[in-house]
């Protein structure tokens, strides 16, 4: 699942490190599970549509490792990726398998949507702050700094609403519908509501599968945060998230 911000999306100081920070530190060369006896931590796909078969499970790994490690180069530190385990994986394989039923497949979405979230608002900067506990005692910790705002791309974009929703009850939501011109073939804009302040906002736009290699290009300020890279998207998101496939 894939969520991003926008130019104001700030990093917060002290946030947990995302995937690709790893990987920047680590030789591709060299995959990790080498490190780690039998615990696999990366295990994407090749970045071409060819799957190549091999009898060592190991080789697949390691070639695997040098595709992310390039396609994270290639795109940048504007692409952050959640760090991946064994849940983030089978969450993905179950809403790919055709055999899935809706239930389980908004399910697993949910579960990948709310992981996101709460991984963008880590991001998200803050300032501390000391309280006063029921027993009387002092607590030192952080407040996140008010003026965040979430926009749904319109349709998909809606099944993320309610996880941000979860996690900040009073946020304001808008909404924007994008598609292409008939004429021109060019995207265009048919719908937006924003919060009349939104200049002013911190912004998540929320959708749950784009191309991040042409958004980035086309804007270089943006921040994309996912939980994972791969050439074989799910398309058909939107129509089982909503029941209309």
């Amino acid at each position: 699942m894939e969520s991003a911000s926008q130019s104001n999306f700030a990093a917060k100081k002290k946030a947990m490190p995302c995937h690709n920070q790893h990987l920047n530190n680590a030789n591709p060369s060299q995959p990790e599970h080498a490190a780690t006896g039998s615990t696999k931590q990366v295990r994407f796909a090749n970045s071409s549509h060819t799957i190549s078969a091999s009898s060592d499970p190991h080789e697949d790994d390691k070639r695997s490792e040098t595709d992310i490690f390039s396609t994270v180069q290639q795109i940048g530190p504007q692409l952050k990726l959640l760090p991946l385990n064994d849940q983030i994986r089978e969450l993905q394989t179950i809403i790919r398998d055709k055999s899935t039923t809706r239930g389980d497949f908004v399910f697993c979405a949910d579960r990948l949507i709310r992981l996101v979230v709460e991984e963008g608002l880590n991001q998200l900067p803050y300032t501390e702050c000391t309280v006063t506990t029921p027993t009387g005692h002092k607590y030192d910790g952080v407040k996140f700094e008010k003026g965040n705002c979430g926009v749904s791309i319109m349709r998909s974009g809606e099944a993320m609403e309610q996880g941000l929703r979860d996690c900040c009850r009073s946020i304001r939501i808008g909404k924007i519908l994008i598609q292409s011109d008939e004429e021109t073939q060019k995207a265009k804009v048919f719908y937006a509501k924003f919060p009349p302040d939104i200049y002013r906002r911190k912004v998540l736009l929320m959708y749950p599968i784009l191309s991040a290699k042409s958004i980035v290009q086309e804007f270089p300020d943006i921040t994309i945060l996912t939980t994972e890279v791969h050439p074989v998207a799910p398309t058909h998101f939107g129509q089982k998230y909503f029941g209309t496939d």
